[in-house]
């Protein structure tokens, strides 16, 4: 060995750590028994049994066997009539058919009947509600002739001055009449409701309409279509032309709407009733 290795063999030795005597050996107890390996299907039987089940998973397997079972009497109660059916005579059959066939039909023949009346039902409602309407229409035409409700329309306004005291009853129940027959629907004399049973009287120097006395200037208020009442008045011969003689004045103005207020209290008849009664 030449001084180079003694000198490196040094150096390594001064690096490692002493060496540590080795301790005596101590005697190992002896291990247990081996346990012998279990196969896959113990295993298998070992995570099933005994059974750990949540109750959630109760609630699920009790919900499927009642699913299950439902459709198992549903397949058995279907396999049943179709066997039933499919081992029935041709006499049979036809006989079910025509016993089906009967039953649409009259189920048919119900919904045609239940339809019709609804249809029925929906008119008369329509029809009752289209009777009040007409009836209360009706009602009203007949206040305006009776004088017992308010009117307003187109038609004329006449006013008579009377300076002289010339005019008399005769000639205002003349005017009257001529807008009548012009075809006045409503008129009022001054604040008098004119209706088919008006009468007029002199009253020493005024004229007393239905029993109430007015004076002049006597002014009419009449609803209809100024068109015939205005001419109607002035035709020669006419109101106008008879007033004028007797020296009075006569204005006539039409106008798009004309205000009837005046009102006559409604008479209850004494005898008369109605034969609908």
């Amino acid at each position: 060995m030449t001084n180079k290795d003694e000198v490196a063999e040094n150096r390594l030795r001064k690096e490692l750590p002493e060496e540590v005597p080795a301790l005596p050996a101590v005697a190992e107890e002896p291990q247990e028994a081996a346990e012998p390996a279990l196969t896959g299907r113990q295993r298998l039987a070992q995570g099933l049994w005994p059974p750990r089940v949540t109750r959630a998973q109760l609630i699920v397997a009790l919900l499927l066997f009642g699913l299950g079972f439902g459709l198992a009497v549903q397949v058995a109660s279907n396999s049943d009539s179709g066997n039933a059916l499919r081992g029935a005579r041709q006499e049979d059959l036809v006989r079910i058919l025509d016993e089906l066939d009967d039953r649409s039909q009259r189920l048919e023949d119900e919904k045609q009947g239940l339809e019709k009346q609804r249809e029925e039902l929906e008119n008369s409602s329509d029809q009752a509600e289209e009777a009040r309407k007409q009836t209360v229409e009706k009602e009203k035409q007949l206040g305006i002739l009776a004088g017992t409700v308010a009117a307003q329309g187109p038609g004329i306004t006449m006013t008579i001055e009377d300076t002289k005291g010339t005019v008399e009853a005769d000639m205002l129940l003349d005017a009257i009449q001529e807008l009548r027959a012009a075809g006045a629907e409503a008129i009022q004399v001054n604040d008098v409701r004119v209706v088919a049973g008006t009468y007029l009287t002199d009253s020493g120097d005024s004229v007393s309409v239905d029993g109430n006395k007015i004076n002049a200037p006597f002014r009419f208020k009449v609803i209809g279509n100024p068109q015939d009442l205005e001419p109607a008045l002035n035709i020669p011969g006419g109101v106008v032309q008879t007033l004028e003689k007797e020296q009075a004045t006569v204005t006539v103005e039409r106008s798009d709407k004309i205000v009837v207020d005046a009102l006559r209290a409604a008479k209850q008849p004494d005898y008369a009733r109605s034969s609908s009664q």
